[in-house]
């Protein structure tokens, strides 16, 4: 029998993997690594939820299946999510679904609205899940650039115009991961208006909605008037309540997306454990000032990094939004590639980052460094790649880090 496998042939091998791999031998071996590479968030969710998800779960009736699409509480409280912060009216019944986190629900939702041979116009770079989801169900991926200038709105018409058959569904992710790319409310209109006009569906995702800085909070797609005829959007509770293993995220928006997405997962699973989804109503209906203390926390980590960093000698955008810095590589190192400098920077740095090929061609040059370590430990990965680089023949700045 073959083991060459339909799907699996079309399954690259995960870069990103081949990292991890070296982190968990070094590990293993009792090296101390800094590991800046997976968007894992260390710090805990509010003690008011675990002690909701305590509560519930010492109920008897708790234990069974729960509601693929939900339980209600939990839809109504997204809905009053996306009204408190955007002013956006959804209905709870027919325009929201809870998902295993936006992962799951980008993927069931490909699976829904996807035949083979579907085209599908997604940005490169881009996490794995907005090409992959949808190359698993059968479709075929145009690559769109990430960065939101008029050369993205150009590519989108060349797709339009010379691919047959015409492109039916567009993913947008802004804040980006993993470059840390924003957007504002025109370019959302723009885009709005180009997708009615071809009959586009737009999926967003919005896994960052809540980790802004500079005083400029994201904004949703939903926002602009319409939006709903040809859009969903995703959120998630990983990142804003830091609780990236619970599983919960949300899609919101399209009735006709919505409903085919429900129907999928009725088919696939029985919802999230109860207990987990009445400790979400928590995150979304209790006290939010763990959403902005999250916010300052990961705003010092970010110019803790730019300024150790660059101290250091490696030079690094300051991203808008996101748990992310795309980082260009240093460019005396440049030649090196972005696979192989993450494995020395393992090595001989003790720091772990994403290799940016693993979002894409288009991410080659580039590494992902996550903020997920305190300003003590980035402070110190950036005494480490300081001497790296000195070691390289980098000339640093003078002053230490």
């Amino acid at each position: 029998m073959s083991e060459e496998f339909y799907r699996m042939k079309r399954l690259p091998p995960y870069v990103i993997a081949e990292v991890n791999a070296m982190r968990a031998a070094a590990r293993a071996g009792g090296e101390d690594i800094i590991d800046l590479g997976m968007g894992n968030p260390d710090l805990p969710p509010p003690p008011h939820v675990i002690e909701k998800l305590i509560e519930v779960a010492r109920k008897p009736d708790a234990h069974g299946y729960s509601q693929s699409k939900g339980i209600p509480g939990l839809r109504r409280a997204q809905a009053n999510y996306y009204g408190r912060r955007f002013g956006v009216d959804i209905d709870p019944e027919t325009e929201v679904v809870v998902t295993m986190g936006s992962k799951e629900g980008l993927a069931s939702l490909a699976t829904a609205i996807t035949a083979p041979g579907d085209v599908v116009l997604a940005p490169n770079p881009s996490y794995p899940i907005h090409t992959f989801g949808f190359i698993i169900a059968g479709a075929t991926i145009r690559a769109v650039p990430t960065t939101p200038d008029e050369h993205y709105f150009e590519s989108l018409e060349r797709a339009m115009a010379f691919t047959v058959p015409r492109p039916s569904i567009l993913v947008v992710n802004y804040p980006s991961n993993p470059t840390a790319e924003t957007v504002d409310l025109a370019f959302y209109e723009r885009l709005v208006a180009w997708a009615k006009e071809n009959q586009v569906w737009i999926i967003s995702d919005l896994a960052y909605s809540e980790l802004y800085y500079d005083g400029k909070p994201t904004v949703s797609i939903l926002q602009v008037k319409g939006a709903k005829d040809i859009a969903v959007e995703f959120t998630s509770l990983s990142k804003t309540y830091s609780m990236a293993g619970w599983r919960i995220g949300f899609a919101v928006g399209n009735k006709t997306l919505i409903a085919a997405m429900s129907r999928v997962k009725s088919y696939l699973d029985y919802g999230a454990f109860t207990p987990i989804q009445a400790a979400a109503c928590a995150a979304l209906n209790g006290p939010q000032d763990i959403v902005e203390t999250n916010r300052l926390l990961y705003h010092k980590r970010r110019d803790v990094l730019v300024e150790s960093f660059g101290r250091a000698g490696w030079d690094i955008p300051s991203p808008r939004a996101s748990m992310f810095a795309w980082a260009p590589l240093p460019p005396a190192l440049a030649h090196l590639g972005s696979l192989e400098f993450s494995k020395q920077m393992l090595q001989h740095a003790k720091v772990a980052v994403a290799p940016g090929v693993g979002y894409g061609e288009n991410g080659e040059g580039f590494v992902r460094i996550a903020m997920v370590e305190n300003e003590q430990r980035l402070r110190q990965a950036a005494r480490n790649v300081r001497k790296y680089l000195q070691s390289r023949g980098v000339n640093t700045p003078a002053r230490s880090a």
